[in-house]
C-alpha cells in the first residue's frame, strides 16, 4: 500500500501543477482503492460551493468532506445531504462559528474579496484541530487580461497545557497566474498583418505566443506556545500565527517565483541595446585600468 501511494505522490510532484485536479482524478480512476490516501496527501485548489440553506459561498476540501458530501461552515449541513455525517461537538461548533466570523473579517481586510472558511474537529487525545481556507480568484474581463488564483490552506493542531496552549501550524499556499501579451487594440495594423502572415492559425496562435503561466505551491510549518484566557483565545492565537505566516510566505513567493523568473527572463533577453551594453563594459574596463595605474 505504502509503495503505491508513494509512487502516486512521486508522480504528482513531476506533473504540471496547473492540472492537479485532472491528474488526481486520473490516478483515482487507475487506483480507486487508494483514493482516500491520495486525496488526504495532495493539496488541490479549493472548490467553491454555495450553501443551499443560507445562500453563502464556502470552500470545499478534504477536511470538510465525508464521502461525496461537503459540510458548510455556515449551516453545518452536508451537500448532498448526509444523515450520519461527521459534525463538531456543540462546544466546538460554537467556536467554529466565531472563527468563521473572525477570519471573514481577516479575508476582507487582506484580500479585499474572495472566500474564507474555517472547519474544526476533535482529536482523540482531548485537543482539537482545524483548517483555515482562503481563496481569491482573479477573473479577466477580456481574453487579454491576466488571470489567476491564490489558495491558502492553514491546518493547525491545538493542545491545552494549563493556562497555555501549544499550536502546530502547517501552511500551504498555491498560486496560479497567467499573463498575456498586450491587448489587440495596442497592436498596430502592420504588426497584425505581419503576424497573420507568419502564423496560419491567425490570432489564436498569436495569443498563445504571448502567454506566460506561473504556478506552484509552497508549504511551511511552525510551532508556538500562546497564553490561554478562555476558548476564544484560540481564535486570537491562531489568527496571529496565520497572519505572520502568510506575510512571510508572500515575501518568499515574491522573491522565489517572481524574482527568479525575472532574473531568468532578463538573462535570456536583453531589454537594453546590446551595443550600448558592450560600450558600458568597455568603459568599465578602461576605468579599472586607470585606477590600477
Amino acid at each position: 500500500m505504502a509503495d503505491v501511494v508513494d509512487s502516486m505522490l512521486d508522480l504528482m510532484r513531476r506533473l504540471p501543477p496547473t492540472r492537479t485536479e485532472e491528474n488526481v482524478a486520473a490516478l483515482i480512476g487507475i487506483c480507486p482503492d487508494y483514493a482516500d490516501d491520495l486525496l488526504g496527501s495532495v493539496d488541490q485548489p479549493l472548490q467553491l460551493k454555495t450553501d443551499r440553506a443560507t445562500g453563502r459561498e464556502y470552500l470545499a476540501c478534504d477536511y470538510n468532506r465525508d464521502g461525496e458530501s461537503y459540510r458548510s461552515p455556515w449551516s453545518n449541513e452536508y451537500d448532498p445531504p448526509l444523515d450520519d455525517g461527521t459534525v463538531p461537538t456543540p462546544k466546538l461548533r460554537k467556536l467554529e462559528i466565531a472563527a468563521n466570523e473572525a477570519f471573514d473579517t481577516y479575508r476582507e481586510m487582506y484580500y479585499e474579496g474572495g472566500v474564507s472558511s474555517v472547519y474544526l474537529w476533535d482529536l482523540e487525545d482531548g485537543g482539537f484541530a482545524g483548517v483555515v481556507l482562503l481563496k481569491k480568484t482573479m477573473t479577466p474581463v477580456t481574453q487579454y487580461e491576466p488571470s489567476g488564483s491564490w489558495d491558502s490552506i492553514h491546518v493547525f493542531e491545538t493542545a491545552e497545557r494549563g493556562r497555555q496552549a501549544h499550536y502546530k501550524l502547517t501552511s500551504t499556499v498555491m498560486l496560479q497566474l497567467v499573463t498575456r501579451r498586450g491587448s489587440e487594440a495596442a497592436t498596430s495594423g502592420a504588426e497584425k498583418k505581419q503576424e497573420d502572415t507568419r502564423d496560419p492559425k491567425g490570432s489564436e496562435g498569436w495569443k498563445s505566443k504571448g502567454e506566460v503561466s506561473l504556478s506552484g505551491s509552497m508549504t511551511r510549518q511552525t510551532e508556538q506556545d500562546w497564553p490561554l484566557q478562555d476558548s476564544s483565545s484560540h481564535i486570537t492565537n491562531t489568527g496571529k500565527m496565520i497572519e505572520e505566516m502568510e506575510i512571510k510566505m508572500r515575501n518568499l513567493l515574491q522573491e522565489v517565483y517572481f524574482g527568479k523568473t525575472r532574473d531568468i527572463v532578463y538573462d535570456l533577453r536583453s531589454i537594453e541595446d546590446l551595443e550600448k551594453g558592450r560600450r558600458q563594459k568597455e568603459l568599465q574596463k578602461e576605468l579599472v585600468g586607470f585606477i590600477k595605474r
